[in-house]
């Protein structure tokens, strides 16, 4: 099975269980991008330049921490999104937004999170937050 970590289990369970969330789409999209390109996403973003860090990221992130047991998905999602909510990194927040949403984590959670974080994390980071936010609400 040494495509697995390839096209990403997610998308694969996606595809096998016919997922009906609104992250529906998304996954299909990629996993048809994946078909066609044979390419995940980390390779996708980064692999012509940084060919190691794009399977690190496939192997070791999403193929090794994301799937350990001690955690749910959604839990490390909201982990995930506070965290780069706290550092302001708007590029990886939006597309962990989109995936905690297919982790189930409700717009209203998100919505909740990023107020909380406001008070710990700076007003600055949640306002942007609260923007790419509506971006990615809006992709539904």
């Amino acid at each position: 099975m040494n495509w697995l970590p390839k096209i990403g289990i997610a998308s694969v369970i996606a595809v096998l269980i016919g997922m009906s969330n609104p992250a529906q789409a998304q996954q299909t999209k990629e996993a048809s991008a994946m078909a066609k390109t044979g390419q995940t996403r980390a390779q996708q973003l980064m692999g012509d330049v940084a060919p190691k860090l794009a399977e690190l990221t496939d192997n070791v992130l999403f193929g090794d921490v994301w799937e350990r047991p001690g955690l749910v998905k959604r839990d490390r999602s909201l982990v995930t999104i506070s965290a780069l909510i706290a550092m302001n990194r708007p590029d990886q927040l939006r597309s962990h937004l989109a995936l905690a949403r297919q982790n189930g984590v409700t717009e209203t959670e998100i919505v909740e999170a990023i107020t909380h974080l406001a008070f710990y994390a700076g007003w600055p980071n949640a306002v942007s937050a609260v923007a790419i936010a509506r971006e990615v609400f809006a992709q539904k």
